[in-house]
């Protein structure tokens, strides 16, 4: 029996604003488009790969109002968990995002635990981290 990851959901305020980032400045590709009343959820995904996907949209999307509240309330604190992204070119991607205009939270560096990383902020305010293992 295998188990993996077929999909991540991100919590954004605006999903057009996040697209600008997640498809333009890290490379991922529109997988979907879907609506649902006012609510709209896009699927992003690395292009020919089978996954897995992310999943962009808004607090209240598919919840409660209390519960999309207390949502909208962590992230616009910047308080939901990290993304951590992998690529075999973290200084390479990281001079593609910056020139985005995305807020750089951290440039490339050699971390003691065996990989080199830069992180930034999304639009929303999620902190993405990118990360590249050190080759021996």
């Amino acid at each position: 029996m295998t188990l993996s990851l077929q999909a991540c959901n991100i919590t954004v305020n605006d999903v057009d604003e996040s697209l600008g980032f997640y498809r333009d400045a890290l490379g991922f590709e529109v997988l979907n488009d879907v609506s649902n009343g006012e609510y709209r959820w896009l699927s992003v995904g690395t292009p020919g790969q089978p996954g897995p996907y992310y999943v962009l949209s808004v607090p209240h999307a598919g919840r409660s109002q209390a519960e999309g509240d207390a949502l909208q309330e962590l992230l616009v604190k910047g308080s939901l968990p990290f993304l951590v992204f992998a690529t075999d070119d973290v200084d390479g991607l990281f001079e593609r995002v910056r020139a985005t205009g995305a807020e750089v939270l951290q440039e490339p560096i050699d971390q003691g635990w065996g990989q080199r990383d830069c992180a930034f902020r999304d639009p929303s305010g999620n902190t993405v981290r990118i990360a590249q293992v050190r080759q021996a």
